[in-house]
């Protein structure tokens, strides 16, 4: 019997044949997807421990995953890139945990995507449109994306979600995942949900699920691109109203009534926004379980709880600097996006806790304000259950 790497493989009949002739090189036995990841914060960090210990075990995947890391020079002297190959652990963001020995850092954006096939993008959000600059005519044709980033863009035009804003610039598919996921504990390995929204191609849907599950993570597919990463986006704004609720101590019943109103703002802006949006995502891992999970546990909150406690008198970029060692906030720049959508498009009045986040977030209403104006009946409900 010839060794396992030169093993012959039995020839192919009917269909199968006909598949395997038909297909292009990158169809043929033995063709194994790269994956990179785009990111290696806390976030992508977890995403690269979660995608390695699958290409090890998975026959249709090299065993490496790359991770591009945005070179830092630590304490030490050390290169942050030196330091994750040399402990296989994200020394300044993911201490503690191992990402498994066949995760490769690498600083070099270009070289890191060069060969991979299947692209994890996992940056804060206002680093994308840079990268995807600078990556444009430097992908494979064939290249298949998934978006794990927070946040959209709004230009002239009108709001752009970053998935799309990846496939325009580099003319490739973008799927999106997001749900009730704290970085660090899905890294200890305690057990999540996530959702993959795709478009059209649910094959492509099943191999990013099967890319990502494990026992301690399981990820379900939704043909609601739009109405996934709206909810990945938007709950961070909430999750900066219930901040202020918990600084001002003002009560769980308090901090449901904001959750809850949060949430019926999240789904009224998206159908607004995209008509496809399906009512049934918010009931996803995407939806309600990550508007609860970080509305109690995320940084967003946690920030804006400090600023509550301060009156307001310290700004959010100084309490970021201060408390998140590096990490980005994505609610206060989300709040900012959103409310821009809504003063443009004469909505304010529609969307109150949105329209009051970004006011006290701007030092221009106290954070007790957060209850006064988000309680406000809004002018615009979508269907008769909005108005409820």
């Amino acid at each position: 019997m010839p060794p396992v790497f030169e093993q012959v493989m039995p020839p192919l009949e009917g269909d199968a044949a006909i598949a395997h002739h038909n297909g292009s090189d990158d169809d043929q036995i033995g063709y194994k997807s790269r994956v990179t990841v785009v990111g290696s914060g806390s976030w992508g960090s977890v995403a690269a421990k979660l995608v390695a210990s699958n290409t090890l075990k998975i026959s249709s995947f090299h065993d490496d995953v790359k991770m591009w890391v945005f070179e830092e020079t630590l304490q030490s002297g050390e290169k942050l890139t030196d330091a994750i190959n040399r402990t296989n652990e994200n020394v300044k963001y993911l201490p503690g945990i191992k990402l498994g020995k066949n995760v490769i850092a690498d600083p070099d954006l270009d070289n890191a995507v060069k060969d991979a096939n299947m692209l994890v993008f996992v940056t804060p959000h206002q680093f994308i449109d840079d990268i995807c600059k600078s990556l444009v005519g430097k992908v494979r044709s064939d290249v298949e994306a998934i978006s794990l980033i927070k946040g959209m863009e709004v230009k002239i035009e009108g709001p752009c979600l970053l998935s799309s804003c990846i496939s325009e610039q580099l003319g490739i598919n973008c799927s999106v995942l997001m749900g009730a996921n704290l970085a660090n504990e899905i890294a200890e390995e305690k057990f999540s949900e996530a959702t993959v929204g795709y478009r059209d191609n649910r094959e492509i849907a099943e191999q990013w699920v099967q890319l990502f599950s494990t026992p301690y993570f399981m990820v379900t597919p939704v043909q609601d691109v739009e109405g996934v990463e709206l909810c990945g986006t938007l709950k961070n704004v909430v999750a900066i109203a219930a901040g202020f609720v918990d600084g001002l101590d003002m009560g769980n019943n308090t901090k449901a009534a904001i959750i809850r109103l949060g949430l019926r703002e999240m789904r009224d802006f998206s159908k607004l926004l995209f008509s496809s949006v399906k009512d049934s995502t918010f009931y996803e891992s995407c939806g309600v379980a990550d508007v609860i999970t970080t509305c109690f546990g995320g940084r967003n909150r946690k920030v804006a709880e400090a600023f509550a406690k301060n009156g307001g008198e310290r700004s959010f970029d100084e309490l970021e600097a201060e408390m998140l060692q590096g990490q980005k906030l994505q609610g206060v720049s989300t709040a900012r996006e959103v409310y821009e959508v809504l003063r443009h498009r004469g909505w304010l009045e529609s969307f109150p806790l949105f329209a009051t986040v970004h006011e006290i977030c701007m030092g221009h209403l106290p954070p007790s304000a957060i209850v006064k104006y988000s309680r406000r009946k809004s002018t615009l409900p979508l269907s008769e259950d909005s108005a409820h």
